[in-house]
């Protein structure tokens, strides 16, 4: 895509956080072809030439039940990432689903855990690929020369890594011939060799028996392990499918589907080849037979001469074998470029690594760096680790195992927590959300433990071993494995600090819980995102003002991380100063934006009054619903700048509404002025202010508010309770964005908690409003209040006689404090001075001052309130 008056921009990033907002190319991918990512994944052929000689060497005939009980934990794993893609499809996969069950460290874990092994198998592949391609062409010697092969490893990477980077479609094709190649040859050969075992047995030949699929006959339960552990690794890559969803066709249901058939498939197709190889070979350790040392990393190169035969169509099918192996090296290797690269891409995306590996191609909507990046890095480990030696390479190799089985078992337990809050509701979900995942989590944490700590650590495993203080001699299989994963430990306050200090800063902000209000109950509720970039500027806040009213406010800022979090204190504390200053909503919000204009610009970010800004400032676009309710009058004046939504209920029939409000342009936008809205509230409404995010899980935004209005409606109970009901019903699963609820249940003030009286502008008037004032405090029983009443009183009265004229109206309210308030039809506001020594007056205001705890003017539609507050004598025993 070329911009108007410029050249290609080869890349742009991602647009959102959410699944399928990253802006990847869509529905690029059908069953078929997901079946066979996942399939290809695996590399069936290649994984069965470098593993099928360890199984047998550790269980001898037992090998097939071996490869097949493999099976079992990795079916079970699937479910989890099934029932996990169906509730998020995120390309992060494991990174992205610990993250929103257990935060942003333990995803952080679980993405590293891919990292490692997909690059340390890309490092394996390559070589495999290598060797292989040498054997095709006859080139036996250079494929055991280590320069050569490290040289054909870095062309073969980088050739993969570009086909990769065209596009997800070209891939497929490519998948999908390379597979099919790899499984019509291994149909063939297990056909082939179970002919001739019952028509033409070579002299190693056994025939199959039923004693090979009892696992009760492997020799020890360290054995057993160590097999099925070996046999995990052949299994391993299915996942590539829930890799890709975001590029595929109903990305919360075929990745599913096509990962359960993809492991079914192979335990037929593994099944299959390892019961007729052992048939045709044996366990012998010479010659062809699958327990002879020297074929343990590659059983397929004497095997294929042995079963089709030395002349002319033995010869060339041998030759297709050997292709087969290096296609299916090939097709894994490349199946293995594409998770990497979109799980370091999703964690881009939620600033869990740096943010340039989250560019995409403008044409071939392929991550960038995630791509190029992770082949390059490959090509650095597979030259460090070749450098060293061939024996640090079959370690690191080995070690894999080790990260495989900490990711999926993360993936399984993560599985169980994310769906915690469902695995009540039927049979389905407490056995495919719960149990079936808990158990492959818990399979693959136990495989973990015990090959980490007994299998690998012991120092005749592999081929190297190291001295560790405190500890002893080590197999390097355990240090390379453990300390792969030990690295991303170490990294990880690093990536996650700024996550940590974000919702400290956040959550320090908002009020620590809500006051007690004459005029409201309140409850509440913040969600910051799940993901590492996650949290944001929203906010809520209850502002107690002047005469028993109170300021209701939620408001959302854009954007994530430190400055979100921080512009997000700037305004909240405006909000409080200014709605302090008894300012209506729509001046609020005027001031409000002149203040987030004012940032603007001292940040060098404005363009000019009043244009729409760069948004990349957080402070700019800012949403916010501002509320002024009086429980005298049960009125309610509103406000609101952006889209925020007001949720009112009616407490006698419990039908929900949502108000019309005036609009109003998000803060320093820029736009027509705000306006102010008056609503009529009966006693015991429920009100309910939330942001956008509140309303992110469902499909559209008016089928999110009827799912509230559904919690909602009829609701008498605590708001407490709402507010976790709210919670459950609209947001059950990820959070991408900052979500806010406030819910209020207004009250009226009792009619015995206030006095009003209406006055002429008559100065015999002052007489008789300081007798009634009297009377009534005699009546509550504040009788030591009442010279300083009387005097408040007067004095006010007095100056609105002078100085207005007009009707006055004085009001008394006993709430937590003793307030008057003197309305008159002026609008200017009295200020308060010190008086000279030879001044007549201007005394009254500052005695007032002195004699109250709070004082202050507000204007009404009439003209101007002035009030004040006096502390409440303490009540006995208190």
């Amino acid at each position: 895509m070329r911009h108007f008056g410029g050249a290609m921009s080869p890349g742009r990033p991602a647009p959102g956080t959410g699944a399928g907002r990253k802006g990847l190319k869509s529905d690029a991918l059908g069953m078929f072809s997901s079946v066979a990512m996942g399939l290809a994944s695996t590399g069936p052929a290649y994984s069965l030439a470098a593993t099928l000689g360890v199984i047998v060497a550790g269980v001898g005939l037992q090998a097939p039940i071996v490869t097949m009980l493999a099976f079992i934990p990795m079916l079970l794993v699937a479910y989890a990432f099934r029932e996990l893609n169906a509730s998020n499809a995120d390309c992060g996969t494991t990174f992205t689903w610990s993250t929103r069950a257990f935060g942003p460290r333990t995803g952080w874990m679980g993405g590293w855990g891919i990292i490692v092994a997909d690059i340390i198998v890309m490092v394996s592949l390559a070589e495999i690929a290598a060797a292989y391609g040498f054997r095709l062409v006859g080139l036996d010697a250079l494929a055991e020369n280590r320069l050569w092969t490290t040289v054909a490893g870095i062309a073969w990477i980088a050739v993969l890594t570009a086909v990769c980077y065209v596009g997800i479609e070209f891939s497929a094709a490519v998948q999908r011939w390379l597979l099919c190649l790899e499984v019509v040859m291994l149909i063939l050969f297990a056909v082939t060799a179970l002919v001739r075992v019952y028509a033409d047995p070579p002299a190693t030949a056994i025939h199959v028996s039923a004693s090979w699929f009892n696992p009760f006959e492997v020799p020890s339960a360290a054995a057993l392990t160590s097999g099925i552990l070996a046999g995990v690794f052949i299994y391993w890559g299915w996942d590539t499918a829930f890799s890709v969803n975001e590029e595929t066709v109903d990305s919360a249901c075929v990745p599913g589907r096509a990962a359960v058939l993809s492991t079914v498939l192979l335990l037929v197709m593994y099944g299959l080849v390892s019961t007729s190889a052992q048939a045709f070979a044996g366990v012998g350790t010479s010659g062809v037979g699958l327990g002879n040392a020297n074929n343990s990393d590659d059983v397929f190169s004497g095997l294929g001469e042995a079963v089709f035969g030395s002349h002319d169509t033995g010869m060339l099918l041998s030759r297709l074998l050997i292709l087969m192996v290096l296609t299916s090296s090939l097709a894994s290797a490349q199946t293995t470029i594409l998770p990497l690269a979109r799980t370091v891409f999703s964690m881009a995306v939620h600033k869990a690594v740096p943010a340039r590996f989250a560019l995409i191609h403008r044409r071939f909507l392929t991550p960038i760096w995630g791509t190029v990046g992770m082949g390059a890095v490959s090509i650095a480990v597979l030259v460090l680790l070749t450098s060293f030696s061939r024996n640090i390479l079959a370690d690191s190799i080995d070690s894999v195992g080790l990260a495989i089985a900490f990711q999926y078992g993360l993936t399984g337990f993560a599985c169980v927590w994310y769906h915690r809050k469902v695995l009540t509701r039927s049979v389905k979900d407490l056995v495919f959300k719960g149990v079936l995942p808990g158990l492959g989590g818990l399979m693959m944490a136990l495989l973990f433990l015990y090959a980490a700590f007994v299998v690998y650590s012991d120092p005749r495993y592999g081929t190297t071993s190291v001295d560790l203080p405190l500890i002893g001699r080590t197999g390097g299989v355990t240090v390379l494995g453990l300390g792969a994963l030990l690295i991303g430990f170490l990294l990880m306050p690093l990536v996650t600090r700024g996550h940590t200090v974000a919702l400290k800063l956040q959550r320090g902000l908002l009020p620590h819980r809500l006051p007690r209000h004459a005029a409201v109950d309140a409850a509440s509720r913040y969600l910051p995102a799940d993901s590492g970039s996650g949290v944001g500027g929203d906010w809520y806040d209850v502002i107690p003002l002047s005469g028993t009213r109170v300021g209701l406010v939620v408001g959302d800022v854009l954007g994530h991380g430190m400055r979100a979090a921080a512009t997000m204190g700037r305004l909240s504390t405006g909000v409080r100063v200014l709605a302090r200053l008894d300012l209506s909503p729509d001046e609020l919000l005027s001031r409000l934006d002149d203040l987030v204009e004012q940032a603007a610009h001292e940040g060098g970010t404005g363009r000019g009054p009043r244009r729409l800004r760069s948004r990349a400032d957080a402070g700019l676009g800012v949403t916010c619903l501002y509320a002024v309710y009086d429980p005298v009058s049960g009125k309610c004046s509103l406000a609101r700048a952006g889209e925020p939504v007001l949720a009112v209920v009616e407490p006698r029939t419990g039908v929900v509404g949502y108000p019309d409000l005036p609009t109003g342009p998000p803060l320093g936008i820029g736009g027509p002025p705000y306006q102010s809205a008056e609503l009529d509230f009966e006693p015991g409404s429920l009100v309910a202010l939330f942001t956008g995010g509140l309303l992110q899980a469902a499909d559209d935004r008016d089928a999110g508010l009827e799912r509230l209005a559904e919690v909602l409606a009829g609701d008498r109970g605590s708001l407490e309770k709402l507010c976790d009901r709210a919670v459950a019903k609209l947001l059950p699963g990820p959070v991408d964005v900052d979500a806010t609820l406030l819910v209020v249940r207004t009250r009226l003030l009792d009619r015995s908690r206030f006095a009003e009286w209406a006055l002429l502008p008559d100065p015999a008037g002052v007489a008789t409003i300081r007798t009634a004032v009297s009377k009534q405090l005699r009546d509550w029983g504040l009788d030591d209040l009442s010279f300083t009443s009387e005097l408040i009183v007067s004095e006010l009265v007095t100056n609105a006689i002078r100085y207005v004229g007009g009707s006055i109206q004085v009001r008394l309210i006993r709430d937590r404090t003793l307030i008057c308030e003197v309305s008159d039809t002026g609008h200017t506001t009295p200020n308060l001075r010190h008086a000279a020594s030879d001044d007549e007056g201007g005394r009254g205001l500052f005695i007032i001052a002195q004699m109250t705890h709070h004082w202050g003017t507000r204007y009404t539609s009439t003209g101007k309130t002035i009030w004040t507050e006096q502390d409440l004598p303490p009540v006995d025993g208190q």
